[in-house]
Formats: structure tokens, C-alpha cells, sequence
């Protein structure tokens, strides 16, 4: 018998092996030696088991209790990575992110202190879990869109926590995640590209560093599968079987519209780089069905199209090598009730940035008093700037 936290393919390691450690350690300085620039650590905060054995309190009609809360950050996990650490980054030039689902800002900051004794930075998960059904025995499986209430309450949190004492990593996907345009944006043609720029602008002029999913910056959308046989990924096949068949508490018809909008494979179907066969992924048949929608979402069509949303990402990028306001500025956030409009500064001495972003496809007029007659505007999704309105999902961000 052995513990698995996950698939049953998967045994976890018994880290409290120091000869299981050392194998690791081995392992990965193999890959330093290759020449790698960093590792990302997958659910890094499970590696130290609690010492006893006692049950967990399953939720209401679950069998059993979630294993997560019970071996996160358990009692060695700094002890190992400090030591891995010293065994492994110390005296190279690495990039470490560790994934810990359930960290807090305070786990954040020991993880990820600028004392650099354990890692660069952390995958936390609280944003993403903000749009769960209302019902918490569905937990992630709904179909409706976040509140931008909540979504600014954790990303602030985030930000002024962590500011001076450890390093933000800045995501909207992952291959754990749906596409953000569908999920936080408005996938519909009209509506498509400017809120997946708008998302954009959002996330790369917070503190951090911002990680960039394949497809991401081509504003690839969910794939809209219709039937269960589509999927492939495991947790939305067993959440299916769990909630349909097995506590009948959700018809198959909503159950599938809640994979459509949150399912894992959103994020997995092929990268779509043209419109040839699969998306010119592959001539074979791929693992999973190519998104429909690929011949007019594409890397080919946007490298060649002005103002596609690759170009807008490129321009990001380009603003974050330049402006070091973005990162070393310290975050202010206007109007936490706004329903409709997430707006913050950025300030570093004399720079000060104003970003505005609209969250709906409804025309908003909003006017900041922080922002002087002299401001430039440094980057939108629209060509124009109409001042105090904003226009469906407009992005834009003054500088003075």
C-alpha cells in the first residue's frame, strides 16, 4: 500500500527520507548542470506529511475528508526546501516557483522572501477560486462569472501583503485552469480581443512576474465540448459520475454546461498555430479535439494582423523592460465596491501609473480625481482615448 494524493498511478514521495531527498537533489542538479533556468515545483507545499494519522471531517454526503488541508505545509517543508536550497539553487542563477495550493500571505511570505532562502516565488490559488458554486458541496463546478468585487479583495491582498517582503507570480491560466477569456472575459466575436487585452493590461502592470499559458496571448477561448466523451481530464470525469450519477444532484445538462465553462481540457486542447489540419498541431489525432474556432484564432493570423491581441502582449512586455515603476512601485486600489470597474496606481517616487479597466461590455463613465490634466496615456485596447468613458472591456493605463 502506499499514499496517493492524486491519481492512483501517482505515490507520493516519502520525503522524510533523506536518501529519497538526496535522490531529488541529485535529480535536479543533473538538469542545472544541462544548463536549465528553473524549476516550477508542483504542489511543493505537500511534500512533509503530518505526523499522526488522524481523519479529516468530510463535507456534507462526501465520503471522506479532502486530503488537502490535512498535508499542507506540513511540519518540515521549510526544513527541505531550505535544504534543497543549499543542495540545488544556491550559487546558480535559477528561477524557482513552488505551486501551494491553500497558501496564505504568510506562507507567501516565508516561501518567498526576499531573503531568498527557499524560493523566487509561489503559485497561490486564491483568485481562482473565487467563482465556485454558490452550493459549496459543487465546489469549482458553476457557470457563472466572478465577482469583481472579490477578484479585486484577493489580488490587493495579495499585492500590498507581499510588497517588500517576497515576489508575486501574476497568472490568469494554467493548464489547471479554463481559458480567461471565456471565464473572466467575454469570449463572443464583438467582445473576443479587447477583453482578452483588457485582462492583459490588468495583470502585467500589477507587482510580480507575469506568466504567459500557450494560446494566452492569441486570446484562445474554452473548447465548448458537448459531450462527457470529449473530456479526458480525470477530475472533471469522476466530478461527472460523482454529482450526476452517483449523488444524481445535478442534471447531466448542467453538469456538462459546468465542465464547458470550468473543466481542466479548456485549457488543454492543442495550441492552435494556423488553420491547416489540428490547427497545424499535429497530422495525427490528437489527445484531445482541437477548438473549433481555430481557423480565425490562430498564431499565423495574429502574427500577421495589426492590433491583435499577440501585438498588445508584445507591447506589454516591451513596457515592463522599460518602466521600472512596474516593478518596484508600490499598489493602491480606487474604488473596492466598483462592480464594473477594477482601477488602481502604481506609484515609485515621482511615476505614477493609473490603470482602468472596464469588466463589462456595457458603456461606464467614471472620473479619477488622481489623474492630472497632463497625464499620458501609456497603452489601451482602444485607438481613441474618450477620457471619463469607457467603452465595452476598455483597458487603459496613464502615466505622469
Amino acid at each position: 500500500y502506499y499514499l496517493h494524493s492524486f491519481a492512483v498511478e501517482q505515490p507520493d514521495l516519502n520525503w522524510d527520507n533523506p536518501q529519497l531527498r538526496q535522490a531529488v537533489y541529485d535529480m535536479m542538479n543533473f538538469w542545472v548542470n544541462k544548463g536549465v533556468d528553473g524549476f516550477r515545483l508542483d504542489v511543493i507545499n505537500l511534500i512533509s506529511k503530518p505526523d499522526s494519522f488522524a481523519d479529516g471531517q468530510p463535507e456534507a454526503g462526501e465520503p471522506y475528508a479532502a486530503i488537502g488541508g490535512i498535508i499542507a505545509n506540513g511540519p518540515h517543508l521549510h526544513e527541505y526546501l531550505q535544504e534543497m536550497n543549499q543542495q540545488v539553487f544556491a550559487g546558480h542563477q535559477l528561477m524557482t516557483v513552488g505551486e501551494t495550493p491553500g497558501a496564505t500571505v504568510a506562507d507567501a511570505k516565508q516561501l518567498a522572501s526576499s531573503q531568498g532562502q527557499e524560493l523566487n516565488m509561489v503559485f497561490e490559488f486564491e483568485h481562482m477560486g473565487l467563482d465556485g458554486n454558490p452550493d459549496p458541496a459543487l465546489g469549482k463546478w458553476n457557470d457563472q462569472p466572478v465577482r469583481l468585487v472579490d477578484l479585486k479583495q484577493s489580488l490587493s491582498k495579495w499585492q500590498i501583503g507581499l510588497q517588500g517582503t517576497a515576489w508575486n507570480s501574476l497568472y490568469w491560466n494554467n493548464h489547471d485552469q479554463p481559458r480567461i477569456v471565456s471565464r473572466f472575459g467575454d469570449e463572443r466575436p464583438a467582445y473576443r480581443e479587447r477583453s482578452a487585452k483588457m485582462l492583459a493590461t490588468l495583470l502585467h502592470f500589477l507587482q510580480g512576474t507575469p506568466y504567459i499559458y500557450e494560446g494566452e496571448e492569441l486570446g484562445m477561448t474554452n473548447a465548448h465540448f458537448t459531450k462527457l466523451t470529449d473530456y479526458q481530464d480525470l477530475e472533471s470525469l469522476n466530478a461527472y459520475h460523482h454529482f450526476v450519477d452517483d449523488e444524481q444532484v445535478v442534471q447531466p445538462e448542467q453538469m456538462l454546461g459546468y465542465l464547458a465553462h470550468m473543466s481542466r481540457d479548456n485549457a488543454r486542447t492543442p495550441m492552435q498555430w494556423d488553420d491547416s489540419q489540428n490547427a497545424g498541431f499535429s497530422t495525427a489525432t490528437p489527445w484531445l479535439a482541437v477548438n473549433a474556432n481555430y481557423p480565425r484564432i490562430n498564431a499565423q493570423l495574429a502574427q500577421r494582423t495589426p492590433g491583435s491581441v499577440l501585438s498588445y502582449y508584445q507591447r506589454l512586455i516591451k513596457l515592463r523592460h522599460h518602466l521600472p515603476v512596474i516593478t518596484t512601485g508600490t499598489y493602491h486600489l480606487l474604488s473596492p465596491d466598483d462592480a464594473a470597474v477594477y482601477a488602481y496606481m502604481r506609484h515609485m517616487g515621482s511615476q505614477h501609473l493609473l490603470v482602468i479597466c472596464n469588466f463589462t461590455a456595457a458603456t461606464q463613465t467614471r472620473h479619477f480625481a488622481e489623474l492630472p490634466a497632463d497625464a499620458h496615456l501609456l497603452i489601451s485596447n482602444y485607438d481613441e482615448d474618450h477620457q471619463d468613458v469607457l467603452r465595452a472591456y476598455e483597458a487603459k493605463v496613464y502615466q505622469f
